[in-house]
């Protein structure tokens, strides 16, 4: 069952012309979750790319604070219809993780501690697109909106932004992630409204 925030407030789109179809503007941040919040020990925190072929890389946390790390200012939209704009988060670009990763797969999997799943094309990873965003607004990631690190795909709808994740599987064929199997659009783009099949 989802949870909401309380002090959720929101203003129609007239107001902004970045807002999407069908999208209102909140100045809050909403917890929407499937499932209880898990509580990650950083010292067991992992982030792994497992590819079509059965090749793994992963980071320890410490090896991934190591990597290039970049700041994102970027809108994101919820396909319960809110948004929120002038978004600030830190993490390290799918561009980064995936160099070197020897792949002809066309679609990834992620994967989040808690057992969440959600599939996305890998062209949507790349090119500045996505990232594994550990701070938002200057500070560390609340577990409540995915910390310690979560996917950030703000270009489709926010559940593609995979909360508390720890790694991707790379795949031939597209397969529907937890929300996509319970009726939710394989890809996501609030921009043409891909919200539900």
């Amino acid at each position: 069952m989802a949870v909401v925030s309380r002090g959720f407030g929101a203003r129609r789109r007239e107001s902004d012309p970045r807002l999407p179809p069908g999208q209102y503007l909140t100045e809050d941040f909403p917890v929407l979750s499937a499932g209880p919040t898990p509580r990650i020990d950083l010292d067991e925190w992992r982030f792994g790319i497992r590819t079509e072929a059965g090749a793994e890389v992963s980071w320890t946390w410490d090896e991934f604070q190591a990597l290039p790390i970049e700041d994102v200012d970027t809108d994101i939209h919820c396909v319960t219809r809110w948004s929120k704009l002038g978004t600030s988060w830190r993490g390290v670009s799918l561009d980064t993780l995936l160099d070197g990763v020897q792949t002809d797969a066309a679609y990834a999997m992620a994967h989040s501690y808690g057992g969440y799943t959600t599939n996305i094309p890998l062209d949507e990873l790349r090119e500045g697109r996505a990232w594994v965003a550990f701070e938002f607004d200057g500070e560390p990631l609340d577990p409540e909106h995915g910390g310690p690190a979560r996917l950030l795909v703000p270009h489709l709808y926010f559940w593609k932004s995979a909360k508390w994740v720890r790694g991707l599987t790379l795949m031939d064929d597209d397969e529907p992630g937890f929300w996509e199997q319970n009726g939710y659009n394989m890809h996501g783009d609030p921009w043409t409204e891909e919200r539900y099949w």
